[in-house]
């Protein structure tokens, strides 16, 4: 069992990847599930799905909507989650709960129902579907679209967090149980009942499997895609380092939407103009694979037509995944990132380079961050490496290149 969950910023192009990922594996004969979120239903535009057979797909024999399974080709199929319709399905009793807690104190219900509905719920609620598909075992590959990479990243660290927690409160729960009522008159609280508590019971068991599922990196890899530009590939380096913080494996990068080589045939000036662009776009993949170094970088150029359909979408597929390669397959497993915590003031970041020799390269901190200025066959390259939360507060007292591992160490200022 697989499961492949791609991330990136807005536009970045993870539905097209994702879709055309799910098809090279189907060709490859695993049974593939390919699942999104996003409410605007963009599996069903990928996949051209006609109007018709879009009404179709969101209904049940009852002609009740619904999230279902369906199969597009031998082997592959598709499952559009409406994250709010999953919540209200199977966990509304808990939600309910919650708002009543703030209702009780005084809170607009309105206001009390926004407050239970935590931010990153919604996102959370779709994990959790894949965890049941799996849990299932009807599928050998699930790929997941999901939404940009810093809200993906807590929500896939969110259950080890809230699954812990949750586990010890309800634990505490059952243990006092007998004096709900003296607490709640105290309180003005009303401590849940048995069905609540036996539904925080299977929520927690479910978060706490998905976060070993999640953390297992011969179960789960995380797939980032950027495009060829600076706001898109720094957001993709700070999910690298959020991923490395999580025990998450990242085993591929993906640049997509580089633009080809202009023909000869062009006119001067929109040659120039696409050229310019051209050459700031190469600059920008070469960055990335310094940046994102020991972890492959695949290139993926545009294409000359939109990217929808099924025969489009087995193009893509072909472009991404060449010379046979198997999509299912992990292609890096290791961390380009560790954080050793050595004292309550003083930590090291610990990275993989690309470059080995000390006179290749200069090094500095600019507030959130650690540039790092290299020298290469075509000149200079700036690898800008974002800090955790922890070293705000800290200063680099000393940065140590050897063998290929950079080594960083900050101390809290006095």
């Amino acid at each position: 069992m697989r499961l492949i969950i791609y991330t990136g910023k807005g536009g970045t192009g993870k539905t097209v990847i994702s879709c055309s990922t799910g098809i090279a594996l189907a060709n490859k004969k695993y049974r593939t599930l390919v699942i999104s979120s996003d409410p605007a239903h963009t599996l069903g535009d990928a996949f051209q799905m006609s109007k018709n057979k879009y009404d179709e797909f969101n209904k049940n024999d009852d002609g009740n909507d619904q999230e279902s399974i369906k199969s597009i080709i031998p082997y592959l199929h598709i499952l559009q989650v409406d994250p709010v319709r999953e919540m209200s399905k199977q966990y509304n009793n808990i939600i309910s709960y919650m708002a009543s807690l703030f209702s009780s104190r005084g809170l607009d219900e309105t206001l009390s129902y926004e407050l239970a509905m935590m931010p990153g719920m919604t996102q959370l609620f779709s994990l959790l579907k894949a965890e049941e598909v799996m849990h299932n075992n009807s599928f050998d590959v699930i790929v997941m679209d999901m939404p940009a990479s810093g809200e993906a990243l807590r929500y896939l660290y969110f259950p080890k967090l809230i699954g812990g927690i949750g586990k010890k409160l309800t634990g505490l729960m059952g243990t006092f149980s007998s004096f709900s009522k003296i607490f709640q008159s105290f309180s003005g609280i009303s401590m849940p009942d048995n069905s609540i508590l036996e539904y925080e019971q299977e929520l927690f068991g479910k978060l706490n499997h998905l976060s070993e599922l999640i953390r297992n990196n011969s179960v789960t890899s995380l797939r980032l895609i950027a495009n060829p530009d600076t706001f898109s590939i720094e957001n993709a380096k700070r999910s690298l380092m959020s991923a490395s913080l999580y025990g998450i494996n990242v085993d591929l990068v993906i640049i997509n939407k580089i633009m080809p080589t202009i023909a000869n045939g062009s006119d001067g000036d929109s040659k120039e103009y696409y050229e310019n662009w051209r050459t700031f776009q190469v600059t920008k993949v070469e960055e990335a694979k310094a940046s994102f170094y020991p972890v492959p970088v695949k290139e993926v150029y545009l294409h000359s037509s939109e990217v929808i359909g099924i025969a489009m979408l087995r193009t893509s597929a072909n472009k991404i995944f060449k010379n046979d390669e198997d999509p299912a397959d992990i292609f890096y497993e290791g961390k380009p990132y560790s954080i050793i915590q050595e004292t309550s003031n003083r930590l090291r970041i610990i990275l993989k380079v690309p470059f080995t020799e000390k006179g290749n390269f200069d090094i500095k901190r600019s507030g959130d961050e650690v540039l790092i200025r290299v020298k290469t066959a075509t000149g200079f390259l700036v690898n800008v490496i974002p800090l955790p939360s922890i070293t705000f507060n800290m200063d680099m007292i000393n940065a140590e290149l050897y063998n290929g591992i950079l080594t960083l160490t900050f101390e809290k200022s006095t």
